[in-house]
């Protein structure tokens, strides 16, 4: 049995030696690459004696030490290092060592994607390419020369300025990359390969001209326009946002179809997963748009906020992404509707990052403790980290918010640091004192603030109790208040707002309550009339609120606050489907409420369409204490076909004003449109009428566009399987050679919750498109259906066993997709005791495989501890 050892924030020193520079050259052949590194070595710890090298699965070929080769006599190496004497405060080490890109089906270090070579190095990859001190606190300047065959790799890339080219014997060339910004080794990057290109130039505020590039597979070069338009509006909002100019000559992005994560923001060299590159009005939906734009951004906004300064260990990783989300989510706010923006923000943050903070894997934005570095790119450390900076902006506002920002790129501009410089920086311009802040920073689990109201009519005034819950850690011990800001209104009957008058907390900029204690009760005075409740404005807060007082029917309708209407829907839908699986009828109230928006004509389409989305099943499952998937998705679908019936005319005369087939713009309005009209489609398929069917077919043969086609055929695989085969037929027919689509394709039939789908996707694992070593199919495929609850969480209990075998058989060939798999399984805790026995079955049979990775074994052990 594997080792499995756990790395704890409270051992972290300072790495003994640094690496002032770092030559490398690469020699790529077929069969295996030559690397040879030389690195300039300075001591930083007058005691230390003995340099230790990371490194996995290298053939060493010669070492040398200040020019004196040594011998296997004189060093020591094992699976995951080398280590060498080295008394001295200088030292020139140089190493010459082989690795096989084509057998590495982990793909972290340099791996074959297809015909292109290609690198990932986060977290800790670099290890994989040569011996380095692999770790993010030692930040290294480096020069990387490549050499290949001229005709299948044309194209080589790394970081940096390019800095000269030369044509060598035997059909071979050579290009000289040099990054003159110091760097940790995991943002280092090379693509090697026969690569098409669109090109572009950008001129920085200060007037520098920068080349731009990006790379794909030939043929595609005219799906990249998009990622091209969204990288020249991030470098331009980042500017004038932040003052941020980019620092290089050239700016090079690389899609590729095998990559583990979403993208890599190497210095000068973004390596990214194709889905978030290429897309055109035929293959690519609104959404596809949307998250290119935002993943773009993600990327190039790191060039500040994660590589000029980095995190100083892994510990540390929200310092660099939450706040590189936090200022995405910005970004695309602001180049679109900032109300669809954030509730798509809170949505995520809910479906994703909620169920990790209430499961077995719940974990502080910076752990103290982890076995797999790889398991922590969570949505903790990444949504709810960017929760909390988005706390910090709330506090500070805008202006200041800007001043405290400038403050940190000023002070550790080219140095790796922690949160608590950042929270440093923060404080110098804050209004309020942060210590019981960072609370957020060390303790996990989602607050819930039970909130109560008194009115008292002859005094004109409202008392409001707000008592914070802390559910205990996954340890099960007690957590401490937090400090947080709760943005408030206290509406008159007009949906005017009284002015929040006390004395018993901070007011912050007027409407914005700074709360500490565990239990707070604020007199607001000035109160004419019983006012209505409107709480945590704008998601002020990622918090729980659990009030018995608020009229939903009343914000749906009058409240200004998007959010807080959103919210009222939301939360309305949810007591009315937990009534019906109670054996109530559904909410007239709530009926009349859904009615009155759907033909409210003075709602923006989005909006509408986000307003009128029932809760999700998964949603419900987070609320009961035993998880019953049949319930839920029976009483949705009831609810579902009570509202098609009541306003089929409504539902029908909206659909035909809002279709509008031959329309692909991506601008608000048209995203708006589909995305409301193929909201209520939905409603009315549930019906399951051979007229609405066939209205949902000519949708797909008419449609021009990828979002309107593939939204017809979700509900004719879920809702007409008698109509559903032609149409599978010809999608895949019309686009089985190419991979972005088929992704599509995989998802939509993993995710059908019609009986039989386990063994359609048993069947669709022998499909010629299908290949377990691509990430992205994989996710398309097996992911869809574990992420799919009707599914997976079927009664007899083959759901479990299948996405046991999966585990298992990823995690041979790459750990990190394997792990990400695992988390399906997390809901463990909550199930029947006769599907917690099924699933139980499962966990012990992966955990005791015998060949098990860190990855997995981390995470299923944490399922496990809570039974």
């Amino acid at each position: 049995m594997q080792e499995h050892h756990t790395i704890y924030f409270k051992d972290y020193t300072p790495s003994p030696y640094t690496v002032l520079t770092c030559t490398l050259e690469f020699i790529i052949e077929n069969s295996s690459t030559r690397v040879e590194n030389i690195m300039e070595i300075v001591r930083q710890d007058p005691e230390a004696k003995e340099l230790r090298l990371d490194g996995e699965m290298l053939d060493l070929e010669l070492l040398w030490v200040d020019d004196i080769l040594y011998t296997e006599d004189m060093y020591v190496k094992d699976e995951s290092s080398l280590t060498l004497s080295l008394d001295r405060d200088h030292a020139r080490v140089r190493i010459i060592n082989r690795i096989y890109p084509d057998q590495n089906t982990a793909l972290e270090g340099l791996y074959r994607s297809g015909g292109i070579w290609c690198t990932q190095n986060e977290p800790e990859g670099f290890r994989r390419i040569t011996y380095f001190i692999d770790r993010p606190d030692v930040m290294t300047r480096f020069t990387t020369k490549i050499i290949a065959s001229k005709e299948r790799c044309p194209v080589l890339l790394s970081n940096g300025n390019l800095r000269g080219t030369a044509t060598l014997d035997n059909g071979k060339h050579l290009v000289l990359w040099e990054d003159p910004i110091p760097k940790p080794s995991y943002l280092f990057a090379l693509v090697a390969g026969d690569l098409g290109s669109i090109h572009d130039t950008f001129t920085t505020m200060s007037g520098k001209r920068v080349d731009l590039a990006i790379y794909c597979d030939h043929g595609n070069e005219n799906k990249c326009s998009h990622a091209m338009r969204s990288l020249k509006k991030s470098m331009e909002w980042d500017e004038y946002t932040y003052g941020r100019e980019y620092d290089l000559e050239v700016y090079n992005i690389v899609a590729v179809d095998s990559f583990n994560m979403g993208a890599m923001e190497n210095k000068g060299l973004n390596i990214f997963n194709s889905h978030y590159v290429l897309a055109d009005e035929e293959t690519a939906t609104d959404n596809d748009f949307m998250g290119i734009e935002s993943v773009i951004a993600h990327e190039y906004f790191h060039n500040w906020t994660g590589n000029r300064i980095t995190c100083r260990n892994w510990f540390e990783l929200t310092l660099k992404e939450g706040l590189t989300v936090f200022r995405d989510q910005c970004f695309s706010a602001d180049m679109n509707s900032p109300l669809t923006q954030r509730l798509d923000d809170v949505r995520a943050l809910r479906e994703r990052q909620f169920v990790e903070d209430a499961g077995p894997t719940a974990h502080p934005i910076k752990p103290d403790h982890y076995i797999e570095i790889n398991n922590f790119y969570t949505a903790t450390v990444y949504e709810k980290g960017a929760e909390v900076i988005r706390m910090m902006h709330t506090v500070l506002g805008s202006e200041k918010f800007r001043y405290a920002m400038d403050y940190y790129f000023e002070h550790f501009d080219g140095k790796a640091v922690g949160t608590e410089e950042f929270l440093s920086a923060m404080e110098s311009q804050s209004p309020v004192d942060l210590t019981q802040f960072k609370r957020w920073y060390s303790q996990e689990r989602t607050p819930v603030l039970k909130v109560s109201s008194d009115y008292r009519a002859d005094a004109g005034e409202l008392e409001l109790t707000i008592l914070q819950t802390i559910p205990k850690n996954t340890k099960n011990g007690e957590q401490l208040p937090y400090a947080l800001p709760m943005r408030i209104a206290l509406l008159a009957p007009d949906g005017s707002e009284y002015p929040l008058k006390t004395d018993e907390v901070t007011v912050l900029h007027e409407d914005i309550l700074w709360l500490e204690k565990e239990e707070h009760k604020i007199i607001f005075k000035g109160i004419g009339e019983p006012p209505r409740l409107s709480l945590n404005r704008g998601f002020s807060a990622p918090v729980i609120i659990d009030c018995h007082q608020i009229e939903y029917p009343f914000l749906m309708m009058h409240e200004q606050d998007g959010f807080v209407r959103y919210e009222a829907a939301h939360q309305f839908g949810i007591e009315t489907l937990e009534s019906m699986m109670a054996g109530d009828a559904a909410d007239e109230r709530y009926l009349e409420s859904f009615g009155a928006i759907l033909r409210d004509s003075t709602i923006e389409p989005m909006f509408k369409s986000q307003i009128l989305e029932l809760p999700t099943i998964t949603t419900l499952m987070q609320r009961q204490k035993v998880i019953d998937v049949q319930a839920i998705f029976k009483a949705h679908e009831e609810l579902k076909q009570i509202l098609a019936s009541r306003y089929r005319n409504e539902l029908n005369s909206a659909i035909e004003y809002l279709y509008e087939p031959s329309n692909t713009s991506i601008d608000g309005e048209s995203m708006g449109k589909r995305s409301l009209k193929n909201r209520l489609l939905s409603i009315l398929m549930s019906l399951q009428e051979e007229s609405i069917s066939y209205l949902c077919l000519d949708h797909y043969r008419e449609a021009h566009s990828m979002t309107e086609r593939l939204a017809a055929l979700d509900l004719l695989e879920n809702y007409a399987p008698h109509l559903v085969s032609e149409v599978l037929e010809h999608f895949y027919n019309r686009y089985k050679e190419q991979t972005l689509v088929m992704n599509k394709y995989f998802t939509v039939r993993a995710s059908s919750r019609r009986e039989g789908t386990l063994e359609r996707v048993k069947a669709l694992q022998d499909d010629p498109a299908y290949d377990k070593k691509v990430p992205n199919l994989v996710r398309s495929l097996i992911g869809a259906f574990a992420r799919n609850p009707v599914a997976f969480y079927h009664p007899s209990g083959e759901g479990f066993v299948f996405v046991a075998d999966k585990v298992i058989e990823i995690d041979a060939l790459n750990p990190q997709i394997a792990s990400g798999l695992a988390g399906a399984f997390k809901n463990y805790s909550k199930l029947s005791t006769e599907q917690k026995t099924l699933m139980g079955t499962e966990l012990e049979r992966i955990k005791n495989h015998p060949k098990l990775s860190n990855n997995v074994f981390e995470i299923i052990s944490k399922i496990l501890e809570v039974r």
